[in-house]
């Protein structure tokens, strides 16, 4: 069955091994092949922009979905994991099911999965920020 993907002016999409970069007017395509790794830009993320744990988990399962042998992402992907799971152990649940995708050999919902791990990260890293916030306030109210 054919992929439909419209594209933004100046989008770019992964499809295969290749980047295709639009014009500067919409697009549409319809994208017809068994397998073949298709990303678009708002799903991309580089080495610059994946600045977190959970983003780099994503990295390093989008460069197993991109690449022609996985297995070569697999040393770094579990080392982060490692990381994280010893320091966040409430995250297990979201990483269990990544790591059941990527087992399956389902790349593209194992990124999906991975959206979640960074949903995860940022409600954690917001409420951490909140009680930073809270507590610098009280501190000051104490000092006043």
């Amino acid at each position: 069955m054919a992929l439909k993907v419209e594209l933004k002016p100046h989008e770019r999409i992964i499809i295969g091994s290749c980047v295709v970069t639009n014009t500067d007017q919409r697009a549409r395509l319809l994208i017809d092949g068994d397998n073949i790794p298709i990303l678009r830009e708002k799903d991309i993320l580089t080495p610059e922009t994946a600045n977190t744990p959970a983003k780099l988990v994503y990295l390093a399962v989008q460069l197993m979905y991109i690449s022609p042998d996985p297995q070569n992402s697999h040393g770094t992907y579990f080392n982060l994991l490692r990381d994280i799971v010893v320091t966040v152990p409430s995250a297990w649940p979201i990483i269990e099911g990544i790591n059941n995708c990527i087992l399956s050999g389902d790349l593209y919902q194992a990124l999906k999965e991975a959206k979640k791990l960074i949903a995860f990260e940022k409600k954690l890293l917001d409420h951490h920020a909140e009680l930073e916030a809270s507590r610098k306030a009280e501190t000051e109210r104490r000092s006043a």
